[in-house]
């Protein structure tokens, strides 16, 4: 049950970016979405016209007080993409295929096939500008060091995909589809990457990285997986995307991430948002590792909330450094984990979710 709790300003304060002559004009792909719908308002903000592009049959709710122009279409339709980029000047390409259950064709047909038809677009509709809002998932996994936490070595832009795709077929196809950017790039496109950590905050409509947060609130933690992960609040991202219209070199990548810390700390953080007892420890990884082939076979025969790629990736530490965003792009990871989900559980009390 949701607690009282403080108001919070749902019109954030967006990175400066300097508009001199002309009224600029943005193309937002997954607009309905939680990354989406917080850009569209934040390049509203600094004086942006936007453009919406969204299914037809995509809730509006995100959107709904927002002064934007709609386009209906969608990513896997070439003819419709090209439509919505007519006088653009910017694109950000954040629609992408996540969540549960995984069906894998879906995943390369969405996120890669689609991402290809959007830049192909693009360079034929002459943009200035592509930002493709990538994952951290992209860079695959940590090079284990030992089980120490405080002995593991910061992911960065050089990391490069190093698992089995079918272990992780969504951070595969999100690595295929930086694939097609850099191609695209090569060819003449001007387009920067930016590669997002786990995001939290206020508007996860459909619980990506929030649903963590609701099984707090229904007090559904028990005990915490071994590892440790990255949380990026949802403003410092949306910045971070401003920003590398302004800042970011053609063809690089930048992660906008935010605080590193154990799955135990942050599931103790959680509890003490919504008030709940916290977990006391941490399952081993290698009998998670143990659940993962299990857990693949039953779910082709039932629907479950995980898939087996979750456990394969228990005991990993996804830490990663921010300081090539900092130095070229200026951005500034500077709110905190806890601000994150206090305001992301608020957002969903309000919306009686929780």
């Amino acid at each position: 049950m949701c607690r009282g709790r403080p108001g919070r300003n749902n019109h954030p304060r967006v990175a400066g970016l300097t508009i001199r002559t002309t009224i600029l004009k943005a193309l937002v792909t997954g607009s309905t979405g939680f990354i989406g719908s917080n850009l569209c308002r934040s390049l509203l903000t600094a004086g942006f016209k936007v453009r919406a592009f969204h299914r037809p049959d995509s809730s509006l709710m995100l959107l709904e007080d927002l002064p934007v122009e709609h386009a209906s279409g969608d990513i896997t339709q070439p003819e419709t993409i090209l439509n919505a980029m007519r006088e653009v000047d910017f694109v950000f390409h954040t629609a992408a295929r996540l969540g549960r259950p995984v069906v894998v064709e879906d995943l390369y047909k969405v996120n890669v096939l689609g991402t290809r038809y959007l830049l192909e677009a693009a360079m034929q509709s002459n943009v200035k500008r592509v930002i493709h809002t990538s994952t951290t998932a992209a860079l695959g996994v940590p090079r284990r060091i030992s089980h120490r936490q405080d002995n593991h070595l910061l992911m960065n832009e050089n990391n490069t995909w190093n698992f089995p795709a079918r272990w992780w077929p969504y951070g595969h196809s999100k690595y295929r589809a930086e694939l097609e950017v850099q191609n695209a790039v090569a060819r003449g496109l001007d387009a920067v990457i930016v590669n997002p950590s786990l995001v939290i905050g206020a508007g996860d409509i459909n619980r990506i990285g929030g649903e963590t947060i609701i099984h707090a609130a229904q007090n559904l933690l028990f005990a915490a997986p071994a590892g440790g992960l990255n949380i990026v609040h949802i403003d410092d991202l949306v910045d971070g995307h401003l920003k590398a219209v302004e800042f970011g070199r053609r063809g690089e990548r930048y992660i906008l991430g935010g605080e590193n810390m154990t799955h135990l700390a942050y599931l103790n953080l959680l509890s003490r948002v919504v008030g709940v007892r916290a977990p006391r420890f941490t399952v081993p990884d290698w009998f998670l590792k143990s659940l993962a082939s299990p857990i693949e076979v039953l779910a082709k025969i039932i629907p479950l909330p995980i898939g087996g790629d979750l456990p394969r990736k228990s005991g990993f530490f996804f830490y990663y450094s921010t300081a090539k965003a900092k130095e070229d792009i200026q951005f500034l990871n500077q709110r905190t984990t806890y601000k994150a989900v206090q305001e992301a559980y608020n957002w969903y009390c309000d919306h009686q979710i929780i």
